[in-house]
């Protein structure tokens, strides 16, 4: 090998990102030896029931709304604003969405057009309500968007339990939109052009990001504020329009929910599979970069729904797979590496290379990416 392999090698091996994963899957086999499953085929059924034939399209939906709630919540964590609101403004998306699909003069394509973009603006406003609290009352960001998302999540419930309820049924569900008024999906599956909407997000989070002005600021502010402050960049109109994108977002991802089966608001569908929670965790598992984002939210999209697979075949609880999730957060967060010795040793053995060694800087900004 090459230095320069050697150094790119080392730094990927070394960066806590790499050495999460790793430490979780060992862990997780540990957990599946104790319980007197194999954990290849354990593993083994993760994949087949995630990316075989039967399965890839339920996690391209799944990973549709978990990529769309990682770079809601990435884009201000890049700038060291954590948004936990995005339940409220998700949900808040949706039912506004719905409202706007069921009663809409206009034909079913532009109704479709008009319920993602009214999604997007009750999102956004929503969340843009949580950045005022922090700048004009001083209510930190953390608690105002978790604590508004409380009441959004009520408002959606007593929407679809009474006055837009489905007459006749016993669910908590409002009435179906009218027909044509749907996202197109591909094929017989169950994806649709959400995943598409969601994927040019990210394209244009990594384009603002690594080509912008405004992108270099939103870094800058999250490495530390105070310079950034020096610098020029005004923090609150930073906040207010980096909550406005994060919540936009997240009403794009309820709008998406409710223009795909089962074209209507179900009270629940939304919260309960955690994709606040699971986007969340891969904004943090990939430092809130770009391409780090994605990758990771399709790594949490495989581990959703191959741990159903895996539960049918060998008996082992998709419970396993959030612990999984679990560990890989609990390593993230005490930024493990693997030792540096193992590294020197092999540095020692080609004098040559001992030079190349990467820096633990390089090694943050590798795995980062």
């Amino acid at each position: 090998m090459t230095h320069t392999q050697i150094s790119r090698i080392s730094g990927v091996l070394r960066s806590p990102i790499t050495f999460s994963v790793l430490a979780g899957l060992v862990i997780g086999a540990l957990f599946l030896v104790g319980t007197g499953a194999d954990p290849f085929t354990a593993y083994g059924a993760v994949l087949t029931g995630s990316l075989g034939a039967d399965g890839i399209g339920s996690t391209l939906s799944t990973g549709t709304s978990v990529l769309g709630m990682a770079l809601a919540l990435a884009i201000p964590l890049r700038a060291g604003l954590i948004n936990l609101g995005g339940d409220g403004q998700m949900v808040l998306g949706g039912i506004t969405a719905a409202v706007t699909g069921l009663y809409s003069p206009l034909p079913a394509p532009l109704t479709v057009v008009l319920a993602l973009l009214a999604g997007m603006a009750a999102g956004a406003a929503y969340a843009a309500l949580a950045a005022l609290c922090e700048n004009r009352l001083g209510v930190p960001l953390l608690v105002s968007s978790l604590l508004l998302s409380y009441p959004a999540v009520s408002l959606a419930s007593y929407l679809a339990r009474y006055p837009l309820k489905e007459p006749g049924s016993s669910l908590p569900q409002t009435r179906a939109m009218p027909d044509g008024v749907a996202l197109p999906s591909f094929g017989d599956s169950t994806v649709t052009i959400g995943l598409i909407l969601v994927v040019l997000a990210a394209a244009a989070y990594w384009f603002t990001d690594k080509r912008t002005a405004f992108g270099y600021e939103i870094r800058m502010t999250g490495l530390n504020s105070r310079f950034a402050a020096y610098a020029g960049v005004e923090r609150r109109g930073l906040t207010l329009k980096l909550m406005s994108v994060s919540g936009a977002l997240a009403g794009l991802v309820g709008a998406i929910g409710v223009l795909s089966f089962p074209y209507r608001f179900v009270d629940g569908s939304l919260t309960a599979p955690g994709y606040t929670w699971t986007g969340l965790t891969a904004a943090l598992l990939a430092a809130a970069a770009p391409l780090g984002t994605v990758v990771a939210s399709f790594f949490f999209a495989v581990l959703a729904v191959g741990g159903l697979a895996m539960e049918r075949t060998t008996e082992v609880p998709r419970e396993l797979t959030q612990v999984l999730q679990a560990i890989v957060i609990v390593f993230l967060a005490a930024r493990l590496r693997f030792p540096s010795g193992w590294f020197r040793r092999r540095a020692q053995e080609d004098p040559h290379e001992s030079s190349q060694e990467a820096s633990p800087e390089t090694s943050q900004k590798i795995g980062a990416a």
